[in-house]
């Protein structure tokens, strides 16, 4: 049998699934190529190459919203980073951790906000992505002025231009934006966090348990670190 022959049969029994992310770099972002990149980009990329499942697969930018609710519906759809909540921890099947993260509520430097607790930070006006996890996070620390966005970029937008007080934001993305001269300046931490990938329920179980394997390689044997530091970001769990 030829090798072409080989590859046909080999492609008619992979199984095809679409990864659905958000634009938030340095995690993701679309290139001005249009090309999506980005360190949780590269990491699932090796994941599923270093796996021994057959996959074909996609990666998609889309609002954050959207992106979860594919990954929630359609039974070939995987969302990433997907934030590991006690509430969403049933909904899907996970490969994790892809990354740990600390989010602070973050406001322009000029504004100089002060305070010690959230408690503190309740009647600002808040800005976030719809059906992120920060969303029901500020909900339940009574926070009322929610100003939802379909993405991070749009909600960055609003604090630049004073639209809003305040926005969720991890430290990595908070010390790259300072880098580039950008004056944001956290002022109370909100959680911290693990993230991965978030898979529908219908997904092959194998399927998981080879990606989740292969994470597992790649963490021990220092891959993710070296990909997390080719971005800048120090903390990986």
């Amino acid at each position: 049998m030829t090798a072409l022959a080989l590859m046909s049969i080999s492609s008619a029994h992979a199984t095809s699934l679409v990864f659905t992310t958000e634009s938030y770099p340095p995690y993701s972002y679309r290139s001005l190529h249009g090309e999506v990149l980005g360190m949780s980009v590269e990491q699932v990329r090796e994941i599923i190459r270093s796996s021994d499942a057959d996959i074909s697969y996609t990666i998609e930018l889309l609002p954050w919203a959207r992106a979860l609710a594919l990954a929630e519906t359609q039974p070939d759809h995987c969302v990433f980073l997907t934030a590991r909540t006690p509430e969403r921890e049933a909904q899907f099947q996970w490969v994790s951790p892809l990354a740990v993260t600390r989010n602070f509520l973050v406001s322009l430097e000029d504004r100089d906000i002060r305070a010690t607790s959230l408690a503190d930070l309740r009647s600002y006006t808040v800005g976030t992505q719809r059906e992120d996890y920060t969303e029901s996070l500020l909900r339940q620390n009574g926070f009322q002025h929610l100003d939802l966005s379909a993405s991070y970029d749009f909600t960055l937008s609003k604090l630049l231009n004073g639209r809003i007080d305040l926005m969720p934001m991890s430290q990595t993305v908070i010390e790259q934006l300072k880098d580039k001269g950008t004056p944001v300046a956290p002022v109370v931490q909100l959680a911290e966090q693990t993230l991965g990938i978030a898979c529908n329920k219908a997904v092959s179980t194998q399927i998981i348990a080879s990606l989740q394997t292969s994470l597992d390689r790649m963490l021990s044997d220092g891959r993710m670190s070296d990909i997390a530091r080719a971005y800048g970001v120090s903390r990986v769990p």
